[in-house]
């Protein structure tokens, strides 16, 4: 019998709206926004719902998207009680998502961590300074062959599969390699929605 993997998202998969059908079909996900709310001390649902600019601030990108995620397995619980996971994991930030389902954190708990995180990584590259970029379609070494030439921080933040690499960085040295990559040959370059540069070293300070 095979086993079942649930795998949770990182930041850059945000929606405006997302989540909006689970909270309206459910009760209890709507009492968990409302005592989120509490813990935080604003309203995530109205960022979440109706405010792009700000959901994309990692302050409340990381928290949106762990209570997004759980809303989203407590949904699919409900409709199909019998897929359970037998392994949980998370692509970055997704990590604090298969903690909370995997019950070895508890979802209040969760959403506070990643929105004290985010304002610390925040705070260590104010919003407009850094960026990043997926590069599909070229080789991971000629990636990081070219990084190599530019001037500025710009480094590999992910290997993501065999197309696909994610790099991170300061916005300009990021500009550039998109620019040189994409003349290099990459089938397509896309900026991500995210207001840090996330697993590059301009984070190394507020990790210590």
């Amino acid at each position: 019998m095979g086993r079942n993997a649930f795998v949770f998202p990182g930041q850059g998969s945000q929606q405006i709206g997302m989540g909006k059908d689970v909270y309206e079909a459910f009760p209890e996900i709507q009492d968990l926004y409302h005592r989120v709310n509490e813990r935080l001390g604003f309203d995530l649902k109205q960022i979440i719902f109706e405010e792009e600019q700000k959901l994309n601030l990692t302050q409340h990108t990381q928290p949106a998207l762990v209570l997004t995620s759980y809303s989203l397995l407590y949904a699919l619980k409900k409709i199909r009680p019998d897929i359970t996971p037998d392994y949980t994991a998370g692509h970055s930030l997704g990590e604090f998502s298969a903690l909370v389902a995997s019950g070895s954190l508890d979802i209040i708990d969760a959403v506070w961590i990643t929105y004290i995180r985010g304002k610390l990584m925040q705070e260590a590259v104010p919003e407009g300074v850094g960026s990043m970029a997926a590069i599909i379609g070229l080789p991971a070494e000629e990636i990081e062959k070219t990084i190599k030439e530019i001037s500025g921080v710009v480094e590999i933040a992910n290997y993501n599969s065999p197309e696909q690499t994610v790099i991170s960085g300061e916005k300009e040295a990021v500009e550039k390699a998109m620019e040189i990559l994409k003349e290099k040959g990459a089938k397509k370059v896309v900026p991500l929605a995210v207001s840090v540069p996330a697993h590059s070293s301009l984070l190394r300070e507020k990790a210590e």
